[in-house]
Formats: C-alpha cells, sequence, structure tokens
C-alpha cells in the first residue's frame, strides 16, 4: 500500500503477527501443546501471549478443579493445547484443562484397571454439593453421597466434610464403562445396630437430641445413627398432648426411657413420661369419694365442665349434676371458665383415668320436703318463661320448672290460648304430678288444659319439649377437641 506521498507502507508487526498465526494454525491442526504467558485478566478468564498473538484462556480451562484465585497465574508460562481457531476473527481460544485431562485420562484408566470393590483409598475433597460429595482418588472422581457418610442423620455433607480435607473412603460399587466410582465413608465402621440391645437394655435412661418430628411422635438420635420414637402417648402421664411440637423443638436435648427394642425392624420405642411418677396410681388414695375439693373450670362443653384439680388431673361435672332442682342445659347458665370453685368427688377411676364430680352434691336433696311442698292439687303460680305447641313452660318457686300441658286440644285452640299469653307473665296452675327425675312439676289449668289429658300426653310432651324441633344447639368457641371430646362422650354414655 501507498501513502498520499507514494511511498509503500511496511508493517514489522504485522509481519511478525501473520508468521506467528501461520504457526498457530499449524499448531491447532496438529494438536500440538505449547508454551504461553498469561499477562491480563479480563471477565471469564485470562489473555495469554503466544510470542506476538494473544489469546483466550477461559477460567474454567485453566484447571480441573474450579480456579478460586485467578490473581496467582499473572505471568506465570504455562502449557497449552489451541482448542478453538477463527481465521477470520482472528480470535484463539487455548485451554491448560486439556492437556491436564489427557494424563488423568492415562492415570484413570489404568487406576480402573485395578480397582476393586471393598477397596480402602486415599482422596481429597474436591467439591461438595447437597447430595454428596466429590473426592479426587488422584486421577478419578468418586461420589461420596450423602447417604454414605455417616450411619446418623445429616442434613448438608458440609456438616461433616470440608473442602481439600483428606479422607479415607472405601469403594462400595464402580462402572468401568461409565468410569462412575460410588464411595462410602460410614461403612469403614460398624453398624451401629450390631451392637444395639448391649449398649441401650431396655429400662436404660439415655439422652439424645430431637432430630425429626411428625403429629404422632419425635424422633430422638441417641447415637449416630441409631434414633428412637417417644409417640404422644408416652410423653405425659396427665397432659393430652396432640403434636410433639407443644413439648419439644428440633435441636433440644432430651432424657428418655427405652420402654422397647425392634432388631428386625430397626426401632426403639421410647418414653419421656415414665421418669416420673404416675400421679394416677395414687389417685384413688388422694381423691376419696365424697370429699369436698377446690378447683378450677378449664373448659366447658355441652355435656359438662371440666375442672382442673391439680395440674394435669381434670375431673368432669356432667349437667346433671349440677342442680338438685334446675334443668342445666349447658354449664356456662351455672359457671364460666376460669372460675374458681368447690366440688364434691363422686367417682374415681384409675383405670380409665377419670374423675366424676358433683355440684349439685354439696348441698341436701331438697326433693323430699319439695313433695310436701307441691302436694297433688296444690295451687301455685309461676311466671312463664317459654310457650310451645304442647303447653306452657313456667318457673315456680324454688327455681323450680313447672308445665302446663294442652293435651288433646285442637290446633286452633292451642294457637288461641298461646295468643292469650306472654313470655315473663304470671299464671297459676294445680299440681297434677311431681317428677323429681326430671326436676319438673305437672300442672293442670282450667283455661289451658284439656281435663281428659293422659299420661302418655305427658311423657309425650316431656320428651319432646326438652329440645324443640327445629332448635338449634350453639356449642361455644372455647370447646377444645381432643381429650375433653373423647372423655366426654364415654362421661355421657357413664
Amino acid at each position: 500500500m501507498e501513502d498520499e506521498s507514494g511511498k509503500t507502507v511496511l508493517s514489522k508487526e504485522k509481519a511478525d503477527f501473520l508468521r506467528r498465526w501461520i504457526e498457530l494454525r499449524k499448531v491447532f491442526d496438529s494438536g500440538e501443546i505449547i508454551s504461553g504467558k498469561i499477562i491480563k485478566r479480563i471477565k471469564g478468564g485470562m489473555i495469554v501471549d503466544l510470542k506476538g498473538v494473544q489469546a483466550f484462556l477461559p477460567g474454567s480451562q485453566i484447571d480441573v478443579r474450579p480456579v478460586k484465585d485467578f490473581d496467582k497465574y499473572l505471568d506465570v508460562e504455562m502449557k497449552m493445547k489451541v482448542v478453538k481457531f477463527n481465521e477470520m476473527r482472528k480470535n484463539v481460544v487455548v485451554s491448560h484443562k486439556a492437556i491436564l485431562e489427557e494424563s488423568l485420562a492415562e492415570k484413570r484408566d489404568e487406576i480402573f484397571s485395578k480397582l476393586e470393590v471393598g477397596a480402602i483409598m486415599e482422596g481429597r475433597v474436591k467439591n461438595i454439593t447437597d447430595f454428596g460429595v466429590f473426592i479426587d482418588l488422584g486421577g478419578i472422581d468418586g461420589l461420596l453421597h450423602i447417604t454414605d457418610l455417616s450411619w446418623g442423620r445429616i442434613n448438608h455433607p458440609s456438616e461433616i466434610i470440608s473442602m481439600d480435607e483428606s479422607l479415607t473412603v472405601k469403594v462400595i460399587d464402580f462402572d468401568n464403562e461409565k468410569k462412575r466410582v460410588s464411595l462410602g465413608l460410614k461403612q469403614l465402621t460398624p453398624h451401629p445396630w450390631e451392637t444395639i440391645e448391649t449398649d441401650f437394655p431396655e429400662g436404660e435412661k439415655i439422652k439424645g437430641k430431637v432430630v425429626s418430628m411428625t403429629n404422632y411422635g419425635a424422633f430422638i438420635e441417641i447415637k449416630s445413627g441409631i434414633e428412637g420414637l417417644i409417640h404422644v402417648s408416652e410423653m405425659s402421664w396427665t397432659r393430652h398432648v396432640k403434636n410433639p411440637s407443644e413439648l419439644y423443638s428440633l435441636g433440644d436435648e432430651v432424657e428418655a426411657i427405652v420402654l422397647s427394642i425392634d432388631t428386625e425392624e430397626r426401632k426403639i420405642s421410647l418414653g419421656a413420661k415414665q421418669l416420673a411418677e404416675d400421679p394416677w396410681d395414687k389417685i384413688e388414695e388422694k381423691y376419696n369419694i365424697g370429699t369436698i375439693v377446690k378447683g378450677k373450670i378449664i373448659n366447658l362443653t355441652q355435656f359438662g365442665a371440666f375442672v382442673e384439680l391439680e395440674e394435669g388431673i381434670d375431673g368432669l361435672i356432667h349437667v346433671s349434676d349440677f342442680s338438685w332442682t334446675q334443668v342445666v342445659r349447658h354449664p356456662r347458665e351455672m359457671i364460666e371458665k376460669d372460675q374458681n370453685i368447690e366440688v364434691r368427688i363422686l367417682e374415681v377411676s384409675r383405670e380409665s383415668r377419670r374423675i366424676s364430680l358433683g355440684i349439685k352434691q354439696l348441698v341436701d336433696d331438697p326433693w323430699p320436703e319439695l313433695l310436701k311442698t307441691y302436694e297433688t292439687g296444690s295451687v301455685h303460680e309461676g311466671e312463664i318463661v317459654k310457650i310451645l305447641d304442647k303447653g306452657i313452660i313456667l318457673i315456680l318457686e324454688n327455681n323450680i320448672e313447672g308445665i302446663i300441658p294442652f293435651g288433646r286440644q285442637s290446633k286452633k285452640q292451642r294457637k288461641d290460648i298461646t295468643q292469650k299469653y306472654n313470655i315473663g307473665e304470671k299464671i297459676s296452675g294445680s299440681v297434677m304430678e311431681v317428677k323429681p327425675e326430671n326436676k319438673k312439676v305437672i300442672l293442670f289449668s282450667d283455661e289451658l288444659s284439656d281435663k281428659n289429658i293422659q299420661k302418655d300426653e305427658i311423657k309425650d310432651f316431656l320428651d319432646n319439649q326438652e329440645q324443640p324441633a327445629g332448635e338449634k344447639i350453639e356449642i361455644p368457641e372455647d370447646i377444645s377437641e381432643g381429650e375433653e371430646t373423647e372423655d366426654s362422650s364415654d362421661s355421657v354414655s357413664d
């Protein structure tokens, strides 16, 4: 090329570059190994001087292991192979890793030819992942899976393994074709279950760490590789534990008693409540039938109230044991939660772990005297509290519930009668019959009752007026489920 003056423009630098470029093309085609000096660090790798031509050395091609410190390679002379050669863009990519891999391939073939299952080998930790550890065995990489690190439970290999750590491992499997090796660390020690019965005999007190929890219990690691289960039913003598999280948290150090060992299923049952004396063993001696005790209302249900007599010991007051005379349809009519009250012990059962309590039993049964007050034919006045299709309910003296049934009167007659009266008005009637077992007095009124009313009609009325059709039973929000619900159903049947 000529300049404006007609002089030819020459370049020694370009001549050297082209001469070197031709040489590098031959190197690339032949696969020859060359030397280059790393002169600069850039994003993604390094710049290498190949005697006049600059090449790119990717960070992933410097070594077979991930590089943490790139700066240590600056100004270092290194052997390389040209792995990419772009004639158009005049770009060259080199690799040092390719040389190392060729050398490792020879070593790998040699190692695999001598490899045996069960062989003990020395290695260095090359990489740590969530699922395991890669070990450099001096030419080949083996995988030490997380399940083969320890007989115990671990969440991540980094809990017990560190990078570049030297380890003695055991070959548990290998694939010569795929060049894969499976290693084990825990296999170098005996399985802890081999001596479990002598290490942890039944009845032994142990200490361990909570490593897992389910809705039915907590798993305790008592030794590396040995876990036992404390079932929720074995956590407390007195408390109904619905979930172990009520008492334990992951990582807690706990004590327990070995209850049983199943070596075939490799299961250990543990108990925490056995560390303390069962308070129900002497419950019948402590709470004698007929004695009066104090307690606190801890729960109200449709069928009764639960009273805490002491920590973990509850008793039930059934709705039928609240009053001799008053019909109690829900405990909240008489008491409220957290109230401190006196009760009488009615029944104690150590086997079923139940205590029956009563409030009405604190006083004598008034019905023998009330039968004299409400003699047949005597007239009494009461306040109307409810008007039903079959009769009127009123409250008499001493909070006794009185009933005036309509008998066989027609619907129209009943409607006419009920329209004449309102809740809160006073009305009188003569006593027909007294039913202490139902806590009711049956009255007769010339205006309201049919003179020919039959006893079976009275019975029918009593059976139906307790819970009129369509009347909804409201269950309070503070009714708990679980132990109270289960106990309550039994108590009702009792």
